[in-house]
């Protein structure tokens, strides 16, 4: 177990993801400061359960990833951010936000693969493919059906993970599966799904969607 500075976010950061941010609250480029001296510099990233990440006070789920800096640049009023999700971790226990978040937390194993998956994971593949298609012809995704994916397992595993148009209880539930044929199992499941109710998901003909990522 060790202690982790956290960054709580409106949306669910998997391994091997990108990661972009603007930074401007006080707080975290307190917390920017110090991490940034250590190699690799790296901070925790988790789900808001309610509340507003700005000004602190919300509610934080326990499972998320680290993610680690690739780049930053300074701007007039705020930092860019680049980084890149890696490990798992659960959140042991929160600290006091003084002066920034953070948490003792313990890093989740990591996931195997096994070549007798590969079916599995084609079935995967296939679901999230064919709902980012259907999706994206009742709104903007932030994916496209062809967008590529790695060809190393473990990392397209998490990869279709994070593609699939879930909500982020849906994204928590399989950011935290035990094994790579569970994580898989979930992708399939929840994706079919979705797809099952993309039709209510957003208006008909003629109306227009608000429909808002984070």
């Amino acid at each position: 177990m060790s202690d982790l500075p956290m960054f709580p976010l409106g949306s669910v950061l998997f391994p091997h993801m990108p990661l972009a941010l603007r930074v401007f609250e006080e707080r975290y480029i307190v917390m920017l400061s110090q991490i940034l001296v250590d190699e690799p510099a790296e901070f925790g990233v988790v789900l808001i359960e309610r509340g507003q990440e700005v000004g602190g006070g919300e509610q934080r789920f326990s499972f998320g990833t680290i993610a680690q800096i690739l780049q930053i640049e300074a701007a007039e009023d705020y930092l860019a951010l680049v980084a890149q999700g890696d490990r798992r971790v659960e959140v042991v226990e929160w600290r006091p936000d003084e002066p920034f978040p953070s948490a003792e937390v313990r890093e989740l194993d990591e996931l195997e693969w096994d070549d007798d998956l590969q079916p599995l994971r084609d079935r995967a593949e296939h679901e999230v493919r064919r709902a980012l298609a259907l999706a994206s012809e009742f709104a903007d995704m932030p994916w496209a059906a062809s967008v590529e994916i790695s060809d190393d397992p473990v990392q397209a595993a998490w990869q279709l993970a994070a593609i699939s148009p879930l909500g982020p209880l849906d994204q928590v539930t399989l950011l935290r599966s035990t094994s790579m044929e569970q994580l898989l199992l979930l992708i399939v499941k929840l994706t079919v799904a979705a797809t099952e109710t993309l039709g209510d998901r957003w208006p008909g003909d003629g109306d227009i969607a608000d429909d808002e990522n984070d």
